[in-house]
């Protein structure tokens, strides 16, 4: 019987964690990483045994090397940050188990869990602790975890000032990839050497952000899309985050990440607990893809993921921006059911006193004086042309202008010598509205149910346009019971009215978690519908967000937000990319782009049922000017891949597309999907698009395909083609 201490096992698509569980102590984790050949257990604690430095406890060398546990603390001879830090009164309290349980969960007969559940006690401090971690479907692990005050003598709270999840990292993965961004150009990689010591990265936004860390990617290597292992960190919560990386000689590293708690913000009167946001945590032996895909498959897994075709959507904002006239309304509405869309969103301007960014937020009526015959006539409209009908709402926001500011002033989220507040413009003249109070969140559910009851509302597209700073609730620093109303009002909302669809906006990409991610049924990547920018903005997005989720609409040319212009092919490949749609005014359309458009939305129609549900592949390329993502089907009968450039390439012979996830077994027919409109390249046409360009396709082997791959043509700047590629 093969016997080196207590350890869990864990297993599940193509992912393996070992962790020791000493008895009385907290578990350390011994691997993570790719799943190995073994049979049992015991098979797998055997062979790793034989493969694995003995790591010293710190009482038998100077020198000695020291795992951390799940929840690392400075009595382990812990030198970096503490996986939780706490006090009470005015002492500070350190934990010391005298109790720690670890049972496995989800068992199968070899021994093998997909999980594991730690209950710790400190009997002297009156602290307890509970951590599951977990693999999800997809191989993606996560962890969520509790504290709770059991002193029931000491009347001092129990103040918590960070509780943090952490999984380790080998001493291979040398490079660190982060995120910042800016609106409306989200989700830009910076990527360097790993950092030396114990670093953090907070955002202090009350929301993800468009500068937000998003991530933490360990990488051996700078990451790449198809190849190289990755192990990515990501917080799964839409208020403030801290991303942490500890590098330190004596130890193993370790990536993780927690809430960013505001100063007493959580204390815990006797008996009551903190329960941290789940953290998750994606290995991957085969670059971002996979680390991607593991986010994706357990995201589809979840019970109230979106299920149905994803509706083409055309958003009335940048058609008509403020300017509300009913009759130009119901036109575009008529428009838009001519070629082919299925939901029409009226976008902000439609309620008390808007007639710009500066007023009337917080009161969500329809202004009479702009909507002489109420909202009605266009809902029912647009429901008679077959389409779904939504309306935009910034629910969690006030207007000083406004009747509900003037009457309730108590109700913004502030200390009171903060309003009027400095920078005022900077805010775009708005404020926080206090969910966690009672009384605003009946006012904001109640005046949104009404409407959606009274005209029929399919959709709401829910804005969040500020920053939420200085959160004052009751008192006290209020931004974790604001971020849980928002998630408690979406869950409301959607358990009133089954049917509802919620999008996420925050000034396009500001709130894309994976928190958020559970709420909503898709997300606004970024208020940029320039392709070029949005390119990028969507293939980084997709590190955590599965295409069926990420709004990708056609904007007019120039662009509203880099007065860049771009020809209709180009942005209709982009939109192909995410849930298609419109947000132009597209009764100023030639007949000619009109009739692009139509043909755009039947190819959209045709394959979208395979883009929302496949696995989303990039191509590593050697030149920067060029793109390339795909998505494949289960089975790999079919793939789409969308070939772009954002410059000039840089050079005349280009490259190869090599694209994964062919079957090599199999014979593909490869068609030029012409129905985005003509695009453009020079020099010359490679050969085997004559054949592509024709219904039969060009037919090629899938070992041919994969391992020489396909001469991309010399595409022009800000060009894009798609190919449709199908076993035969």
């Amino acid at each position: 019987m093969y016997d080196k201490g207590p350890h869990i096992v864990l297993r599940r698509d193509g992912v393996c964690i070992v962790a020791k569980t000493p008895d009385g102590d907290m578990p350390q984790i011994e691997y993570w990483g790719r799943d190995f050949a073994f049979d049992t257990a015991e098979d797998a604690l055997r062979q790793l045994d034989m493969m694995t430095l003995k790591v010293q406890t710190p009482r038998e060398k100077p020198d000695a090397a020291l795992r951390p546990s799940l929840l690392p603390q400075g009595a382990e001879a812990w030198a970096g940050r503490p996986g939780l830090e706490c006090y009470r009164g005015t002492k500070p309290v350190f934990v010391r188990w005298t109790d720690v349980r670890t049972v496995a969960e989800d068992v199968d007969e070899s021994g093998v869990a997909r999980g594991l559940r730690v209950h710790a006690a400190d009997s002297v401090n009156q602290v307890e602790f509970e951590l599951v971690l977990a693999l999800k479907p997809g191989g993606l692990a996560t962890v969520t975890s509790r504290v709770t005050n059991v002193n029931m003598e000491d009347e001092a709270p129990l103040t918590i000032n960070w509780l943090d999840a952490t999984m380790p990292i080998p001493r291979r993965a040398d490079h660190l990839t982060q995120f910042t961004g800016r609106w409306p150009l989200e989700k830009q990689p910076w990527t360097t050497e790993l950092p030396v010591g114990s670093i953090t990265r907070d955002c202090r936004h009350g929301k993800t952000s468009h500068e937000s860390p998003w991530l933490f990617i360990a990488s051996d290597g700078e990451p790449k899309f198809e190849s190289g292992e990755v192990w990515a960190c990501h917080l799964a919560w839409s208020g403030n985050q801290t991303y942490r990386l500890d590098n330190l000689p004596q130890h193993e590293s370790l990536l993780g990440a927690g809430e960013l708690l505001g100063p007493g913000e959580i204390q815990l009167l006797p008996g009551s607990d903190y329960t941290a946001p789940e953290v998750c945590f994606s290995y991957s032996a085969n670059g971002l893809d996979d680390m991607a895909e593991r986010f994706h498959t357990w995201l589809r897994s979840l019970p109230n993921h979106v299920k149905t075709e994803r509706p083409v959507t055309l958003n009335t904002w940048e058609a008509v921006y403020f300017d509300h006239d009913e009759a130009t309304l119901m036109k575009l509405a008529d428009l838009a059911a001519e070629v082919g869309v299925e939901r029409f969103v009226l976008d902000d301007g439609w309620f008390h006193l808007r007639r710009d960014d500066t007023k009337g937020l917080g009161d969500w009526v329809v202004d009479p004086a702009v909507w002489p015959n109420g909202l009605d006539s266009l809902a029912k409209h647009v429901h008679e042309l077959g389409m779904q009908f939504g309306l935009w709402f910034e629910p969690e926001m006030i207007n000083l202008d406004s009747d509900c500011a003037r009457e309730h002033p108590d109700w913004i989220l502030a200390a009171p010598e903060a309003v009027p507040c400095r920078g005022d413009v900077s805010y775009r003249t708005q404020y926080v509205l206090d969910l966690a109070n009672p009384d605003a969140y009946r006012h904001v559910h109640d005046q949104m149910a009404d409407l959606i009851r009274e005209l029929g509302i399919d959709y709401i597209k829910w804005d969040h346009n500020r920053d939420v700073t200085e959160p004052v609730h009751a008192g006290h620093y209020g931004l974790h019971e604001q971020t849980e109303a928002c998630y408690r009002l979406f869950d409301q909302l959607k358990r009133e009215f089954p049917d509802l669809e919620i999008e996420s906006c925050a000034s396009g990409g500001g709130r894309t978690d994976a928190g958020m991610l559970q709420h909503a049924d898709r997300i606004w990547a970024s208020d940029s519908n320039d392709p070029r920018d949005r390119v990028d903005i969507q293939r980084y997005t997709e590190l955590i967000v599965p295409p069926e989720m990420i709004g990708a609409h056609i904007g007019p040319s120039p662009a509203h937000s880099t007065w860049r212009a771009t020809d209709l092919s180009y942005r209709a490949a982009m939109s192909l990319e995410g849930c298609s749609g419109f947000e132009w005014n597209i009764l100023e359309c030639t007949p000619e782009e009109l009739e692009q458009i139509k043909n755009f939305v039947k190819l959209v129609k045709e394959l979208r049922g395979m883009l929302h549900t496949g696995s989303v592949k990039h191509a590593d390329f050697k030149d920067p000017a060029l793109r390339a993502r795909g998505v494949v089907n289960g089975d790999a009968t079919q793939a789409v891949w969308v070939v772009a450039t954002v410059t000039n390439l840089r050079n005349v012979l280009t490259e190869r597309l090599c694209p994964a996830g062919i079957d090599e077994s199999k014979t593909y027919s490869v068609r030029l999907r012409r129905e985005i409109s003509e695009s453009r390249w020079g020099w010359n046409t490679p050969e085997w698009m004559q054949d592509a360009a024709t219904d039969a396709g060009f037919v090629v082997s899938g070992t041919l395909l994969k391992k020489i791959g396909l001469q991309i043509p010399p595409l022009w700047p800000m060009q894009a083609i798609v190919l449709d590629m199908r076993a035969i």
